[in-house]
């Protein structure tokens, strides 16, 4: 038995198909299937089976899938006692991250890297809720957020650690009447209009809450995934919006004001398969990035 054929089962079992599978590891589809013979010729079992216009693994298959990330982490334990052998943790760390996070916390951690043996190799998406935990295929760290809890739909099987929690400030117009108020409250919000994110996007759950507190309706007169652009239709007057407070810079055509009476707080988690977690530099990337997360608290006033 090989190790590779395991994940290629977990690869299969979480992405779904053959092609998509090919696509994600950089491989054409033929490549992606000889291996999966291969691995069927050489444990003696039938794998996949048919079904509709694809396939899905045997009930064999998804019991080999699902021992490949307890494999992977027995791996990774021994490498990480031999690196611990041979000194401090090195080699690159790969991070996906949603943009407004990556911004409060990377630059941070790139600075307190430098002269390590940790490299970073970092790329950004902004992701509906349940849809960062299948990053973690591709990355050792992955960056997300939720208002539900402190696990992202989907992510209950890896690990989660809270690296800070963020509260989301409501972005009006200067000059909007609700301006004048130091805080607000879901009636408050009552008839407004608002530059909002896609359906599914974390951010939007706050403004279902109003919804559900008030019993109204919440207009969106558009939905955005860049808050810079927020930023800037909300100084056009196009509505209000929800904002993140650690990176949020002083502008002078929106004020901010915060919200309570609904949950409007996030938690930004860092996920990972355990495999990947047992990696020394995967563990101490994390924990700098905690450590990064808890400074952001205390260093940012509320407005």
């Amino acid at each position: 038995m090989e190790v590779r054929h395991l994940f290629l089962l977990r690869e299969i079992a979480v992405r779904g198909t053959l092609a998509a599978v090919a696509e994600a590891t950089h491989r054409t589809p033929s490549a992606v299937s000889q291996q999966l013979r291969t691995a069927e010729r050489e444990l003696g079992v039938a794998l996949v089976e048919p079904v509709a216009r694809g396939l899905r693994l045997t009930a064999e298959g998804l019991l080999l899938a699902d021992s490949a990330d307890e494999v992977g982490r027995v791996l990774a334990d021994v490498t990480a006692r031999l690196e611990s052998r041979l000194g401090t943790p090195g080699g690159q760390v790969s991070i996906g991250t949603l943009p407004s996070a990556g911004e409060a916390l990377l630059p941070t951690l790139v600075a307190r890297l430098r002269g390590s043996a940790i490299t970073v190799d970092v790329r950004d998406f902004d992701l509906a809720e349940d849809a960062y935990a299948l990053q973690t295929l591709d990355h050792d760290l992955v960056i997300a957020h939720s208002l539900a809890g402190d696990v992202p739909s989907g992510a209950e099987n890896l690990v989660c650690r809270v690296l800070t929690r963020e509260p989301l400030d409501v972005a009006l117009p200067v000059g909007h009447p609700l301006a004048s108020k130091g805080a607000l409250v879901p009636a408050d919000l009552i008839g407004t209009t608002w530059v909002a994110v896609p359906a599914g996007f974390p951010f939007d759950s706050v403004l279902l809450a109003v919804e559900a507190v008030t019993g109204t309706h919440l207009t969106r007169r558009m939905r955005l995934v860049d808050n810079r652009l927020v930023e800037a239709m909300v100084g056009a007057g196009e509505g209000l919006a929800l904002l993140p407070r650690f990176t949020t810079r002083p502008n002078p055509t929106i004020v901010l004001r915060p919200l309570s009476g609904v949950n409007s707080q996030r938690a930004i988690v860092a996920l990972a398969r355990p495999d990947h977690y047992a990696r020394r530099a995967v563990r101490t990337v994390a924990d700098l990035l905690a450590d990064i997360g808890s400074s952001l608290v205390h260093a940012t006033p509320a407005v």
